[in-house]
């Protein structure tokens, strides 16, 4: 605290009253002018230009031949920052993009997009905190603390809000799986009973359940495409595993695979295994209604009881109160 105190009296005294202002905000800029050049002078690896330099030749005979897949994106005006909005190594660009995956966002672009969000955000409200602090140090005086909490405060909550949102979104997309995976189950299980092929059944229920549960429905969709596509099955179903993140379509996946190899009836294990999924839905709504009357204890001893108290002790204590004032209210 001592040095914190000398060095906001040397800053104001060379400086004046903004100095500890000026010289957070100048470090602030320094830092991001030395760091952006380093990493955008950043060396490619030779796999790299050999990626990239493929990558633009299959781009330019598509474009010869006007035969592209899809338009383009504005969000390719990001690609000459790639090497800074983008994770160094191939291990961390395949966990992000699988979050974002998860997250409900498939674009090649998510990941680029996402931790451009990120910066512009950080660094919109970093200069809207120094902004504010300057208003505010006109009328009245600011300790370095306090400082330090108006500038900086903003620009992390907004470089960690966007990181907040994904979370939140994968937790809730999670959510809606898990809830509506039983009732995909039971209707996939009629749909096969009733002739169809597992790949016609999946692309039925994709289109029932559409209206309750979306991304359930996109999921399975992307393995109805997938397969049309003549891509193996079995890797399909593991990657729509991979893609939500629960267990039970982890094990939904598992259990196709097996009756798969060893040759059983699929209708036989849809039966058993939305059996197992009704049970588990029913256990789930069970522990949550067991739960309900301990949160409700806290508000019970917050309404319910000092009402309680005060009508029974209430008269008392006023009978009390009178004989001792020798008044009467």
């Amino acid at each position: 605290m001592e040095l914190m105190t000398s060095l906001n009296n040397a800053l104001v005294a060379a400086l004046g009253p903004l100095g500890p202002l000026i010289a957070v905000g100048g470090l602030g800029v320094l830092l991001v002018l030395l760091t952006l050049p380093v990493l955008l002078a950043r060396k490619l690896d030779p796999m790299e230009k050999l990626q990239k330099s493929l990558k633009a030749e299959a781009e330019a005979k598509r474009s010869k031949k006007g035969n592209q897949l899809r338009s383009a994106d504005k969000n390719d005006k990001l690609e000459k920052f790639a090497t800074f909005l983008e994770p160094k190594t191939e291990g961390e660009m395949t966990a992000a993009r699988l979050q974002m995956m998860q997250a409900g966002y498939r674009s090649k672009n998510a990941v680029r997009t996402f931790h451009a969000v990120q910066f512009v955000l950080g660094l919109g409200l970093l200069a809207a905190g120094v902004i504010y602090a300057l208003i505010i140090s006109q009328t009245q005086a600011l300790d370095t603390q306090t400082l330090l909490l108006y500038t900086l405060g903003p620009g992390v909550a907004g470089y960690f809000l966007p990181r907040r949102y994904i979370n939140t979104r994968i937790k809730n997309r999670k959510q809606e799986i898990t809830n509506g995976f039983p009732d995909a189950l039971d209707m996939m299980l009629v749909c096969v009973e009733a002739g169809q092929s597992l790949d016609q059944s999946i692309i039925r229920v994709s289109r029932e359940i559409r209206a309750g549960y979306p991304a359930l429905a996109e999921e399975l969709d992307i393995v109805a495409q997938e397969v049309k596509a003549g891509k193996d099955r079995v890797q399909v179903l593991r990657d729509m595993s991979e893609r939500a993140g629960v267990p039970d379509v982890a094990s939904f996946v598992t259990v196709l695979i097996q009756s798969a190899t060893f040759g059983t009836s699929i209708a036989e294990a849809l039966r058993v295994f939305s059996s197992e999924m009704r049970d588990k839905r029913v256990m789930r709504a069970e522990e949550k209604a067991n739960t309900i009357p301990t949160k409700l204890t806290l508000g019970t001893m917050l309404f319910t009881v000092p009402p309680l108290m005060i009508i029974l002790i209430g008269p008392s204590l006023h009978g009390i109160a009178t004989q001792l004032t020798g008044t009467h209210f």
